[in-house]
Formats: structure tokens, sequence, C-alpha cells
């Protein structure tokens, strides 16, 4: 599952293998090329290296970094175990979303959820409101973030927008 999520950011945001070994650099990993190619393989070439969660969680901090600035002082820790809840909020950070921003990339994948439902997810896992973010809703999260941020899928991002705006209440 961790490779699938790798591949797609790479793909929602196209990056080639030097911006992906950046993006690791920038949570303070180094990463090779060859490294970055076997987690990107299908899962069924000979080559295939699996992402472990430490390894996603340096580099969701790396986009993190990248796209919300390095903070001062000491750095996020990357979690040896990740959740859907975590990766979606790291990719809610990374991206500099609010809620309603989340729930419009999610009506574009097609599965629109409620605001109180979204709010669950980030929750600490104690909260008695807190809801465990399912394989589901972190795949359709991927595939609007695909939609509205990958170049070639703007004009359909656009279109749906304006649909859904001017579509009656």
């Amino acid at each position: 599952m961790q490779n699938d999520i790798l591949r797609q950011v790479r793909y929602a945001f196209d990056f080639d293998d030097a911006q992906m070994m950046a993006l690791f650099a920038k949570a303070d990993h180094q990463v090779t090329r060859a490294e970055v190619s076997d987690w990107l393989k299908k899962d069924d070439d000979p080559a295939f290296r699996e992402l472990s969660d430490r390894q996603l969680a340096i580099f969701l901090n790396g986009l993190i970094n990248d796209r919300r600035g390095k903070r001062e002082g000491p750095q996020l820790v990357p979690e040896n175990r990740l959740t859907n809840n975590i990766i979606l909020m790291k990719l809610k950070i990374a991206l500099n979303l609010k809620a309603e921003d989340v729930l419009e990339i999610m009506a574009l994948a097609g599965f629109p959820i409620g605001k109180h439902e979204l709010s669950a997810f980030f929750r600490k896992p104690a909260h008695k409101h807190y809801r465990v973010c399912k394989d589901q809703i972190l795949r359709n999260f991927l595939k609007g973030m695909a939609l509205k941020y990958r170049a070639g899928h703007q004009r359909e991002y656009l279109r749906k927008k304006e649909k859904t705006a001017t579509s009656p209440q």
C-alpha cells in the first residue's frame, strides 16, 4: 500500500526521480535513484522493493518541508507506523488544505463526504468522535488530488469545478 501512495503522489505532481530524491533530502534523508526506481516498480517486478511506513513518513515530511518550508527548531520525527489518518493529515498539511479544500477534492473523485465525517479523521485516536480513515477514503482523496493537481487533468478539474458551482443547491 505504501508504494501505491508514493506512486500516486508522484503521479499527481508529475515528480521525476530527481524531485523524488530531493523530497527525501528535504527531510534530511538521502536515497538513491535506484531505491526510488525500485519503490515505484509494479509489485510483480523482480526488482520491486517494499517501501516501509518510516520511509513513506520521511517522504511526506519532505513534501511538507518543500511545500510549507522547513520549520525552525527540531524537525518532524518520521513515524515508524503510519495509518491512513496520519497520511491524510500529512498530505493536508503539505498542500495547506482547509477542510473545504479536502471536501472539494473528495467530491472531484466522485466520493463526497460530510464535514463532520472529515473532521473525525483528524482527531486524536482517544477522542470519542475519532474515526479510522479506511483505504477507500484515502484512495479517493489521492484520485481527487491527481485530478486537481496533475497538469494533464487541469481542464477536467476546472470543468468539474465549474459544473458544481453552477448546479442548483
